[in-house]
């Protein structure tokens, strides 16, 4: 016994000495909390989601846009220049996207769709694509753009009928803007949307991400059947506008087809009055048109979409 209580304070005496030479150090990212962290309960989250969606009723945002396709499947990356033009929204499903060609200020792209269908005509290459509100698996880049995948993620709806939702608490890592070399971890809330339980399984729907230092989305993960993420909007830059307060960047990841998509929008009006005319294009006669909804039409490349529209 004596042997033994020896053995263990001498092994007890030489462990500081031990850890002092066998530790390793490195420096990770120095962060701190933010000043002010806001609570809120899963029902006061829901019913201010539904206000902001309810409150907005239709937008026209000026903005400029830019794209980046490609990715580690393509092995490259593009990247455009940057597009003024304007995208308007009439809820539920009306939304239409105008691009204008850089410094010239003639339309180059105008894409409109009422929820089941859309066109999208391009004057410079005088072609069109037109199809369900649906892209197919073999679309990628600019190909697979669909007006839905636009609107989905700028009206942040709210809990829909029959769905499930829970929440668990997080926190992310974001420099503070107004400090160099300041990094603040500040919490959130996730909100998961799941479908109506088949048995024991239900399925996400979508998950979105709310800061707890304004209680404000900051990200929304929408994802398909198989579990997958196909869409992540990142929402900064809040301003106020009028009683509604809107994010004026907005960045859509398109993961699997290999899309992004980076929003800026500048003087967005809402709620007025639009003329129905907003939402018809009429295609030129002559036009080569393509056909998403034909497999034939579908392969037969009559639109690079994919690539910037000539300057003329």
């Amino acid at each position: 016994m004596r042997i033994k209580t020896a053995f263990a304070a001498g092994l007890l005496s030489i462990i500081p000495a031990l850890t002092g030479c066998l530790v390793h150090k490195h420096t990770v990212l120095k962060t701190h909390p933010p000043d002010v962290v806001m609570n809120a309960s899963l029902d006061e989250l829901l019913s201010s989601t539904n206000t902001r969606y309810d409150s907005l009723n239709s937008m026209v945002l000026p903005m400029e846009i830019s794209t980046m396709t490609g990715g580690s499947m393509q092995g490259v990356v593009k990247e455009s220049v940057s597009f003024k033009g304007y995208i308007t929204i009439e809820k539920p499903e009306m939304i239409r996207v105008l691009l204008l060609v850089p410094l010239l200020g003639s339309k180059a792209l105008i894409m409109i769709s009422d929820g089941k269908s859309f066109k999208m005509y391009i004057p410079p290459q005088h072609c069109a694509i037109v199809g369900s509100d649906v892209s197919l698996p073999s679309q990628k880049g600019l190909y697979s753009l669909r007006p839905a995948v636009i609107l989905d993620s700028l009206l942040i709806q709210g809990r829909g009928k029959e769905q499930v939702v829970s929440m668990t608490q997080d926190s992310r890592v974001v420099a503070n803007p107004h400090k160099r070399k300041d990094y603040i971890q500040e919490p959130d809330y996730d909100i998961e949307f799941l479908s109506q339980p088949d048995g024991p399984v239900a399925h996400t729907l979508r998950v979105l991400h709310i800061s707890r230092v304004n209680l404000l989305p900051y990200r929304q993960d929408i994802y398909n059947a198989d579990g997958k993420v196909v869409t992540q909007a990142v929402y900064s830059n809040y301003q106020k506008f009028g009683d509604i307060q809107f994010p004026t960047k907005i960045v859509i990841q398109r993961p699997l087809d290999e899309l992004g998509l980076t929003i800026v929008i500048s003087r967005p009006r809402f709620n007025e009055q639009l003329a129905a005319d907003n939402f018809e294009l009429a295609i030129p006669p002559g036009t080569a048109t393509q056909d998403m909804d034909d497999p034939v039409s579908a392969k037969s490349n009559l639109c690079v979409a994919h690539e910037t529209p000539p300057q003329h």
